[in-house]
């Protein structure tokens, strides 16, 4: 059985994330960070009784920052901010995206510079543990600070809302004490903590990512099929062209498909007639390379943050100060996000490019449309359209979103980057995508097959096989759509096997 996973605040990866998220691993918090955590809250609790104004301890939230919550109102007033900010609406997070985002909001918890109770941030490991996954609506943050969603996680703490134990629903009150936990009561600052960090879209970015990295070593092979369809050119795959521009994810992707492609029939000299190809198979591992390399860029900028504090105020435990910022911004993987979504349309425009090559008879040399009878089979024509259907709809999910706020809280609140709406559009982006490369790999392997006899590299054969495995060889016109989707879902369940670099 796997070891829990030991939290600390600092080494959280984005396959960790995975990990706890989609393979339900168990999660275990280090004693030094229970130290932090309660040193927080003692220096909190010091100074409230030097009457220092505190930011969601002893003063109000947001524009309210002027009230202020005298002790015997503290457990009252943070259950009123967590419900007051229940404002989330559907569709409902999966279990694997609210573990995603309990596990995002716990680890940044354990740096101690919140000033919670510890009770509060051992409830999210028992709720991890226990698999209690409380209801989350996924739409209705602005992006700057999950606020309008995750307080429906903190309610649950507290016996409040609805939680999915083993996906059937029931109260959170009843799944407590079906836990053997006690609804937690909330003391100063407890609300905020709950309710203002990042973890909606940091967790489910994490999720994202790993689908990204995965969906590109899967392009790779796809790109390095359809070339030995093509009986194409394998110059531009060569070490050396390479080495001359070394962007990183470009040489990565170049040497994926060399691998795909060792001891196939397209090394051979007598496949050297093709001079130079369409650009759509010329250039496809420095658009790969270009998306890794957004995909990396991005992962370095989301796991910083998943290892950092992004609560506002911000605990200085052994300076003995509480400051007023602005940590929980998180435009600079938001950028991240965006530029990785447009990367992507690069890579799905590639592909339906080589599959609209693959189904012309002056690229390819074989029939119209792929058909194995011109007199008696139309062929695979009519997936022109599905493909750069579902290419339109990339571009457009593809476009920037994190430019497009509003000031909100009597204009206090005047920047925001709609950061879970950007996470999410990406993951579209992505199965979107998966769908075209199913296009694509059908086109190569049925051209492989009119081919007849070609040698094909290890990579490129075990591809095949796999295609093969759901959809047999097009000899005859039928429902198209059911080979589509039988080829998806074989991608789909590879997207959560590995994470390619």
């Amino acid at each position: 059985m796997t070891e829990p996973l030991l939290l600390d605040g600092s080494g959280l990866s984005i396959e960790d994330v995975r990990s706890v998220a989609r393979d339900g691993r168990q999660v275990a918090i280090a004693s030094a960070a229970i130290g932090r955590v309660q040193a927080a809250r003692q220096v909190i609790y010091e100074l409230a009784a030097e009457n220092t104004p505190i930011y969601g301890f002893n003063r109000g939230v947001g524009i309210n920052k002027d009230k202020v919550i005298t002790a015997e109102r503290f457990e009252a007033y943070n259950r009123n901010l967590l419900l007051s900010h229940c404002g989330g609406v559907g569709p409902e997070a999966s279990e694997e995206e609210v573990r995603a985002v309990m596990l995002a909001r716990l680890n940044g918890l354990l740096l101690g510079h919140t000033g919670a109770q510890l009770p509060l941030v051992e409830r999210y490991a028992e709720f991890l543990n226990r698999r209690i996954h409380p209801v989350l609506p996924l739409k209705g943050s602005v992006g700057a600070a999950d606020i309008t969603n995750l307080s429906h996680i903190g309610i649950a703490f507290i016996g409040e809302g609805e939680v999915r134990v083993d996906g059937a629903s029931m109260a959170a009150e009843a799944a407590l004490a079906a836990a053997g936990l006690e609804p937690l009561r909330l003391g100063p600052k407890d609300g905020l903590a709950l309710v203002s960090s990042n973890a909606l879209s940091a967790g489910i970015g994490a999720l994202v990512l790993c689908d990204a990295l995965a969906l590109l070593a899967l392009a790779d092979a796809v790109y390095a099929l359809s070339l030995e369809a093509l009986q194409g050119n394998v110059s531009p795959l060569d070490e050396a062209v390479h080495s001359v521009r070394p962007f990183p994810g470009q040489l990565q992707s170049a040497a994926r498909v060399r691998s795909a492609l060792a001891g196939s029939g397209l090394w051979d000299p007598r496949n050297s007639e093709s001079l130079q190809d369409p650009l759509s198979f010329r250039d496809a591992c420095q658009v790969h390379g270009a998306a890794r390399d957004a995909g990396h860029y991005t992962r370095a900028q989301l796991e910083l943050h998943l290892n950092s504090s992004d609560d506002n105020p911000c605990v200085l435990a052994e300076q003995r100060r509480v400051l007023s910022c602005a940590n929980y911004e998180p435009v600079v993987y938001v950028l991240g996000f965006e530029m990785l979504g447009q990367a992507l349309h690069h890579v799905s425009r590639s592909s339906c490019y080589r599959m609209l090559k693959l189904s012309a008879p002056e690229f390819t040399g074989l029939s119209r449309f792929l058909t194995p009878d011109a007199e008696r089979s139309i062929g695979y024509s009519i997936l022109q359209k599905t493909a750069t259907a579902l290419d339109a709809e990339i571009r457009h999910l593809a476009n920037p979103a994190s430019a497009d706020y509003m000031s909100l809280s009597g204009d206090m609140e005047d920047h925001a980057t709609n950061a879970p709406f950007v996470a999410a559009k990406t993951g579209e982006i992505i199965d979107r995508l998966l769908y075209v490369l199913a296009v694509e790999a059908l086109h190569a392997a049925q051209a492989i097959d009119l081919r007849q006899g070609i040698r094909l590299g290890s990579g490129t054969a075990a591809l095949y096989a796999r295609v093969r495995s759901v959809v047999p060889f097009l000899a005859e016109d039928r429902n198209v759509s059911l080979d589509v989707e039988r080829v998806y879902t074989v991608f789909k369940a590879e997207l959560g096997e590995t994470i390619q670099s």
